[in-house]
């Protein structure tokens, strides 16, 4: 029997659908029934391509005696995390609040009014390494329940008031400066990892967001230091296991601090978010290798993640089954001697085994390899490495795929558009700003749909339940804005300038605070609002990017307002923890440069747009179009007319323009060229 899953477009409820647990999706009525019966709620959240929420479901959730003992004692809730990143952040913080620690799957017991009284995250099946039985939990939670009700609301009320007392630090003084941006560099330098590249220690994430502040303060001072580790990082990175050596993109994060094993997903936000960084990193140095890391990350985003609607997919699961039909991490990936012998015969396999660091003992589990370049097998013949690139690559084509969470998430693919529009600007690939804008179109069609409002998901076409956060309206904006920038149409400007009055009106508080959710979206027991980097930009700094950059183009005081004041918290967490505040200094690098205004009275696509385009200067505008409607679509276009009647570029900063150029040369050496 299919449970109230079986209606949502969530690809991780979906999962859950024939539980023989009763569960419920997050809902007014769930807390009813909660009431009614006089039960509390269990809380499950997890998302589909977490790897722990699938052991836990195959171990408890598809049992018939715990599904059983659960029906029977308490209403059971499941969330996708990335449908609803309110829930999760609001229980997450109790979490850790609680435990010092978070993580997927989350379990957390609620009353009837939502309120947590008891957290944890994995429960095994069995009571090990200290860590009770989930049924041990479940029996455990009835008793307080049942015994201890008071102690139980006190637990609760104490929880929720300490949360609700958590109030945000924001800079509130101003926008930060030199100083903080400096400090914020020289923190960053202290957690550098000389040797490997990337910050801290394991496990390792992708630092998209401190290396994109890199490269602009880089642009903006001619700091080699900051040039040095955001080049040095993404080198590691390119030839680290993290990359898929064969078939392009990033998985989620290495669990070394060697970038040789990863944790296998591959995720949308991090691929569009390092496609940028290294078409970035490439604009900045020419360097071959970023070039050929930011086109393979674009091809397979498109080749792996786009939908039939247009849209991008969410994730690519870690799991998929091995020779033996067992599902297990990395099966999809990873490669013994043996297998390369298979593929390749003897000469050639010895070569790649050589080139890709794979060894008889392995660098994964069972004797298996991830495979990556170590570097110490002096020259190549790089058409040997192309051919038996591509006949693994077939090869690995044949075993069973990961699964792929076919959700499209509103603010992921306003990162993916961004990237797209960006390196397909950048390389001369038309085919890429073509995927942007069905991308871009979809969104409007169906987040945007009727309502005027962004839905954060949709799947197959059809749009989900859930209102969009901050970062969808950041994110998508920021998207738009590049798409802008590229194709030259002035729609994507206005699409822009809708989603940020939105912001504007629903998401800013006072003294510049921003909130994850709407004014008017459903209340929980705390309001989220964090304004650090997690695997993506805030949604606090994304949306001060974008308003930041709509300002630059329209004149508009207010965003320009809005922006500063939301920077406010930039000011003060950027010399404390700039890993965690990366998006933020990037944008506070753009406002410490201006950003430039470039107006290109010429054609989109000519060589001043493409110049214009390629211009380093931290966060820099540009709009391209020629004839009389031009100033229609770019505000920045009215009244620049071309010199002598061929094309030329205007640059202008802090209320100041440079004379009019019609010299490519000359326009790149303003752009930081």
């Amino acid at each position: 029997m299919a449970n109230r899953l079986a209606q949502t477009t969530s690809p991780y409820l979906l999962q859950h659908a024939d539980n023989p647990v009763d569960w419920w999706p997050w809902s007014p009525e769930a807390f009813e029934e909660a009431r009614k019966r006089d039960v509390p709620v269990l809380l499950s959240v997890g998302y589909a391509s977490c790897h722990w929420c699938h052991v836990m479901a195959h171990e408890s959730f598809e049992d018939e005696t715990v599904a059983a003992y659960l029906n029977a004692h308490f209403v059971p809730v499941k969330v996708d995390r990335e449908e609803r990143p309110d829930v999760d952040a609001v229980y997450m913080e109790a979490v850790q609040a609680a435990t010092g620690h978070g993580g997927w799957p989350m379990t957390v017991f609620l009353t009837a009014d939502a309120e947590p009284f008891y957290f944890g995250t994995y429960f095994p099946p069995e009571a090990r390494h200290g860590s009770p039985s989930f049924q041990q939990v479940l029996e455990g939670v009835v008793a307080a329940w049942t015994d201890r009700r008071d102690e139980v609301a006190e637990v609760a009320g104490r929880i929720v008031a300490d949360l609700a007392g958590r109030s945000l630090v924001h800079g509130g003084d101003g926008v930060p400066g030199e100083s903080e941006v400096a400090q914020a560099l020289l923190g960053l330098t202290r957690e550098y990892d000389e040797q490997r590249g990337g910050f801290g220690g394991a496990p390792k994430f992708p630092p998209s967001m401190a290396v994109e502040f890199l490269l602009r303060h880089h642009a903006r001072t001619g700091s080699e230091g900051a040039l040095q580790m955001a080049a040095d990082t993404c080198s590691a990175m390119a030839r680290g296991g993290i990359y898929d050596q064969l078939g392009g993109g990033f998985a989620r994060y290495s669990v070394d601090r060697e970038w040789v094993v990863p944790h296998f997903e591959k995720m949308l936000y991090d691929n569009a978010l390092l496609c940028r960084v290294y078409a970035h990193l490439w604009r900045t140095t020419g360097s071959d290798e970023a070039r050929r890391i930011a086109l393979e990350t674009a091809d397979f985003m498109v080749r792996e993640l786009r939908t039939a609607e247009g849209g991008f997919a969410s994730a690519l699961d870690a799991d998929s089954e091995d020779a033996d039909g067992k599902h297990v991490e990395g099966a999809y990936y990873v490669w013994t001697p043996a297998q390369l012998r298979e593929v390749l015969g003897e000469d050639d396999a010895a070569f790649a085994a050589a080139y890709f660091g794979v060894t008889e003992d392995g660098t994964f589990e069972e004797g298996a390899s991830v495979l990556r370049l170590p570097g110490d097998v002096g020259p190549v013949d790089a058409d040997r490495v192309a051919d038996v690139r591509a006949r693994l690559l077939a090869a690995r084509d044949e075993r069973p795929r990961p699964g792929r969470d076919d959700k499209v998430v509103a603010a992921w693919n306003g990162l993916a558009i961004a990237a797209l529009a960006e390196a397909g600007a950048y390389f001369d690939r038309p085919d890429l700003v073509e995927r942007a804008t069905e991308a871009a179109d979809l969104l409007v069609r169906v987040h945007l749909g009727e309502v005027a409002r962004l839905t954060r998901t949709s799947k197959d076409g059809r749009a989900g339940d859930n209102a969009g956060v901050l970062e969808d309206y950041g994110d998508v904006a920021e998207g738009f804005l590049a798409l802008a920038a590229v194709t030259g149409e002035g729609a994507w400007l206005e699409f822009a300038g809708f989603l940020l009055d939105i912001v504007l009106e629903q998401f800013t508080g006072e003294g510049g605070q921003l909130y994850d959710t709407a004014h008017d979206a459903e209340q929980l027991i705390r309001r989220p609002q964090d304004p650090t980097d997690s695997a993506t930009p805030s949604g606090w700094t994304a949306a001060a990017g974008a308003l930041l950059s709509y300002a630059a183009y329209t004149g508009s005081e207010a965003h320009r307002t809005a922006a500063e004041g939301a920077l406010g918290v930039v000011k003060a967490l950027g010399p404390r923890v700039p890993r965690f505040v990366g998006w933020g200094l990037a944008v506070a690098e753009a406002l410490l440069d201006g950003p430039r205004e470039v107006a290109v009275a010429g054609p989109v696509g000519g060589e001043l747009h493409r110049t214009a385009l390629l211009g380093r200067a931290p966060g820099a505008v540009v709009a391209a179009g020629e004839g009389p409607g031009a100033g229609a679509e770019f505000p920045l276009l009215v009244d620049r007319p071309q010199v002598g009647g061929e094309p030329t570029a205007y640059v202008c900063r802090h209320f100041v323009c440079d004379a009019p150029t019609t010299d490519a040369a000359e326009l790149a050496v303003k752009l930081g060229g």
